[in-house]
């Protein structure tokens, strides 16, 4: 019953996220790249942050934020993750490193993640990126492109958002 509740609170944050978003910005040029990952889908971190020098950022402008259905026992130096757990019933986040992260005006977030995530979303539509990539059956009004990329071929990720950066002159 709670995890309905919780489910219910999240797509009506979600929805009042889209409707305050600001889209006077979304043309400014890369500066800071941020990734949402999902942890359970996609683990080398260290692929994204050379990604970002390849697009000419120092890893410093480089920012990944990761999701986790449940923590693990192990303890883990990694700051930037978030767990189910600590989004509330209302739908709202318990999470310091994360409002940090979804306060920050990347130029581009990039959400890594396959299909509809409800808790992924909720922070993707929370973020105050300027520009927001999505991909494959993702929420459409989460994001201002989508790419019908594998995420698990990572040449062919890099190359389309390279290429889509470019033609929106990004980079």
């Amino acid at each position: 019953m709670l995890k309905k509740v919780k489910r219910h609170s999240l797509k009506k944050h979600i929805e009042r996220n889209l409707t305050e978003r600001d889209f006077s910005k979304r043309n400014e040029p890369l500066t800071y790249l941020g990734f949402v990952v999902d942890e359970a889908f996609f683990d080398d971190f260290e692929m994204l942050y050379e990604f970002g020098k390849e697009l000419g950022l120092q890893r410093k402008d480089v920012k990944v934020f990761t999701f986790v259905e449940t923590r693990r026992k192990i303890p883990s130096l990694r700051q930037n993750q978030i767990t189910n757990k600590e989004f509330t019933w209302r739908g709202e986040i318990h999470n310091q490193n994360a409002q940090e992260f979804l306060d920050f005006p990347f130029d581009v977030l990039i959400g890594y993640y396959n299909g509809k995530h409800e808790f992924l979303g909720a922070m993707v539509a929370q973020s105050r990126a300027k520009f927001k990539i999505g991909f494959n059956n993702s929420d459409p009004r989460l994001f201002d492109l989508l790419l019908a990329v594998d995420l698990q071929n990572k040449e062919a990720f890099k190359s389309e958002v390279k290429k889509y950066l470019k033609i929106f002159k990004k980079i």
